[in-house]
């Protein structure tokens, strides 16, 4: 129920970024939520390969490089999805920064909404 919720939540991101972001054009809600999904299993699957490959551009640059992967990921996910389009590079990578910021806020809400109900 929890990672529902929070691909639910990236899915809202994602919408809300797409209309204050130019560069940034999804299709409707189910595309959201596919590219959610989507973003998630690269980030699962692909995101660490890629972070142990570039490990020395990532030492080298005090870890600023993961901005470079978390870009490339987003523009990977612009070529898996339909109904999911980013312009450039630059866009991914503001795209992607913002959704990071969005996404910790968001999840460390859910985290405290858990913690009063278990208690």
């Amino acid at each position: 129920m929890k990672t529902f919720l929070k691909i639910l939540l990236t899915a809202l991101v994602v919408i809300v970024l797409a209309n204050i972001l130019p560069g940034i054009s999804v299709a409707g809600y189910v595309a959201a939520i596919i590219v959610a999904v989507v973003i998630s299993l690269l980030n699962m699957f692909v995101r660490p390969l890629l972070i142990f490959f570039t490990l020395p551009a990532t030492i080298v640059t005090f870890g600023l490089f993961i901005f470079v992967i978390n870009a490339c990921i987003i523009l990977l996910a612009d070529k898996l999805v339909d109904g999911f389009a980013v312009s450039g590079f630059f866009a991914a990578l503001l795209f992607s920064v913002l959704l990071s910021i969005f996404r910790s806020a968001l999840f460390s809400l859910l985290k405290e909404d858990t913690k009063t109900i278990q208690n």
